[in-house]
């Protein structure tokens, strides 16, 4: 099972899961109840019963004996005793199964119940770990300590900055900096920590010093991240997030740091208050896809028709998909002609038109947002795009 906090799924892993292709592609979605009484009751492996019985009764549709099914299912069937999962502490459990084994994620959403088989796997009910983009990195700066964070709504990872860039003043400038500063502070005022414009020979030259050390760590930090379309936050004084916002050259540095000497700031409290800090970047920017809708609502930059969206998901056309939450429609699309196929439910040779737009969309660049009903740009369409052209 994978769990982590940090990275309750890597990308990477969404693109393999959205690769498989299989006659029988199991997808189960549950809550895990963390409650003492409800675990002591074991809802959420009754839960998973109830959902293996669904499973099976769907996979006779597709010809299969009881014995096959059973053999099939039983791995999933054997999670029910596996006594580690029903502590985990996460909200929810996706479960996978196709030909070539089970995959199982325990996850920060409370999943309602959901069983699906089809060709693919169901992956809609994750693209809140993904929704707004919601990623950026955080870099904690001053003279005597540098770190590098990947980071979202869910925590930080390390990504050892150090491995390509000095993390203190003193590697990057020599061992000599430290006493010959002293010797000049000596004869001099004290350096205002964190301070670094003034006039004299000693302070000119830490100036100097402190620009090398910075444009060391803004090289470092350009090749540390790949995606530079995510904002960058700076945890240091404001004296150091002024020096290092001239030397910046990342193309997305966020206009406000998180204020104070980070060596000194527990974690914990670290990314809580970076999160606060970036959410309104987050939200602004589905704001604006919102309002971008309805800005070209009059013309054929945006559409709300599914033979229009299917298509232009899968040629990579959509640029925002607004998705509405816990609805579906099912059809067949085929790409050779073009035409698509609508079924009044889940059928043996059909899937979900929801889910092949959203998963499509989110694999060509695009951004996916799932919409509470009274959300959707235009109400009683489950889907609603923006083009790119």
């Amino acid at each position: 099972m994978y769990t982590s906090k940090f990275y309750p799924l890597p990308l990477k892993t969404f693109e393999v899961l959205a690769a498989n292709h299989d006659m029988h592609c199991v997808s189960i979605y549950l809550p895990l109840y963390k409650s003492g009484k409800e675990q002591n009751e074991h809802l959420a492996q009754e839960t998973l019963k109830n959902c293996i019985k669904n499973v099976h009764k769907t996979l006779q549709e597709y010809q299969l004996s009881d014995a096959e099914i059973i053999t099939y299912l039983k791995p999933i069937e054997k999670l029910i005793f596996n006594a580690e999962l029903w502590r985990n502490s996460a909200d929810g459990l996706a479960i996978f199964l196709d030909k070539n084994g089970l995959q199982y994620y325990a996850l920060p959403i409370k999943f309602e119940a959901k069983t699906h088989v089809a060709s693919s796997f169901y992956l809609t009910p994750l693209f809140p770990l993904f929704q707004d983009d919601e990623m950026y990195f955080l870099l904690e700066l001053s003279q005597d300590y540098v770190k590098l964070y990947e980071a979202s709504k869910y925590g930080l990872t390390n990504l050892h900055i150090k491995d390509l860039a000095p993390d203190t003043l003193e590697k990057a400038v020599g061992f000599d900096f430290k006493q010959k500063m002293l010797q000049f502070r000596s004869g001099k005022a004290a350096f205002n920590a964190g301070s670094f414009h003034g006039h004299g020979e000693g302070i000119d030259d830490e100036q100097k010093e402190i620009i090398t050390f910075f444009r060391a760590i803004d090289k470092a930090v350009n090749k540390s991240i790949k995606n530079n379309k995510a904002p960058l936050v700076i945890a240091s004084t404001n004296n150091v997030f002024n020096t290092y916002k001239q030397i910046n050259t990342y193309p997305n540095l966020y206009g406000e740091n998180c204020k104070g000497d980070p060596e000194f700031i527990n974690k914990t409290k670290l990314h809580e208050v970076s999160f606060k800090l970036i959410k309104p970047y987050f939200s602004a920017t589905k704001k604006q896809q919102l309002t971008k809708f309805q800005e070209l609502y009059h013309t054929p930059k945006i559409s709300y028709q599914l033979n229009e969206i299917i298509p232009a998901a899968i040629s990579g056309k959509i640029e925002t998909l607004f998705v509405e939450k816990d609805l579906d429609e099912f059809g067949v699309f085929n790409k050779e002609n073009g035409k698509l196929t609508l079924g009044s439910e889940k059928e043996i040779q059909n899937s979900s038109l929801i889910n092949l737009a959203a998963v499509q969309t989110f694999l060509n660049q695009g951004k996916v947002y799932v919409l509470n009903h009274d959300e959707m740009p235009v109400k009683g369409r489950l889907l609603n795009a923006v083009f790119r052209y």
